[in-house]
């Protein structure tokens, strides 16, 4: 199985020096960020996505997820068209670095969007983009992130109501803890998600967001049970990448932490 590293708070002032990080320390794979591909006011990104499938090839590292930052919250049909639109675009990014799945949000609270309405905005959502991703070969991964999508209710439903396998979850094994849920609920959530993951980040932590105790850890020195988690997967087959994020204090430490995040996992990860 492939391990890998994401594009968040390791080492490397630049894209280039990232990848040079995670193939000198022994990552198969690498979930880039959106701006990776798109940057900001880049009216022709697929140029940009030729030249980042370039370095990853280069390397003999390649991409297993492409972050997008959307938001589905949402009930306004021009706001609702504009992000799918937006997310077929990278979708043809995606294509383009190679990576088939599209690491994607749920979204933010906001007041215009009733809380029993969230996994409903989430879902409509989702259902627009199959028909892009269907002709593109891609798969959206909408990741337990933020109070929305750590609710394992709103998730959980909005996948159901889906129901296509183009349509799964990121597990992140450390926010559903983050976002202040017990570590029963969290094994819990592990059994309940992993028919849907189609990509991971492997993450471990102390505390939770709510009484602001949380802290980032490398793995296997936290309280996130990652041995349930995994073994959850295991059990439904799961054979994709086992992506390595870490939030731990002082990212001058990021280039160490993430080969020992590495290491645990090919340990662990059998």
């Amino acid at each position: 199985m492939p391990f890998g590293v994401i594009h968040y708070r390791a080492p490397g002032d630049t894209l280039e020096a990232f990848l040079d990080y995670a193939a000198d320390t022994g990552f198969d794979v690498v979930e880039l960020q959106a701006v990776d591909a798109w940057p900001e006011g880049d009216e022709s990104p697929e140029r940009r996505a030729e030249e980042v499938r370039r370095m990853l090839d280069a390397r003999g590292v390649a991409a297993s997820a492409l972050a997008t930052s959307n938001d589905f919250v949402v009930l306004d049909e021009a706001v609702i068209d504009h992000q799918v639109h937006r997310m077929a675009r990278l979708s043809k990014l995606a294509v383009i670095i190679g990576a088939k799945i599209l690491r994607t949000e749920g979204g933010s609270r906001k007041p215009e969007v009733p809380k029993e309405r969230e996994s409903e905005a989430i879902a409509e959502c989702l259902k627009r983009c199959l028909e892009f991703a269907e002709k593109d070969d891609t798969y959206l991964a909408v990741d337990n992130h933020g109070q929305v999508t750590n609710d394992p209710e709103i998730l959980l439903s909005a996948l159901r109501s889906v129901g296509s396998p183009r349509a799964g979850s990121n597990l992140d094994a450390a926010n559903i803890r983050w976002a202040g849920h017990d570590l029963d609920t969290c094994r819990d959530f592990y059994d309940a998600v992993a028919p849907f993951v189609l990509h991971t980040h492997i993450k471990d932590c102390i505390g939770t967001c709510v009484d602001g105790s949380y802290v980032g850890t490398v793995h296997g020195q936290g309280e996130v049970d990652l041995l349930h988690a995994l073994q959850a997967l295991k059990q439904v087959g799961y054979d994709g990448a086992y992506t390595a994020e870490w939030e731990g204090p002082g990212d001058d430490d990021s280039g160490v932490a993430y080969a020992e995040c590495l290491a645990w996992m090919r340990q662990n990860i059998t």
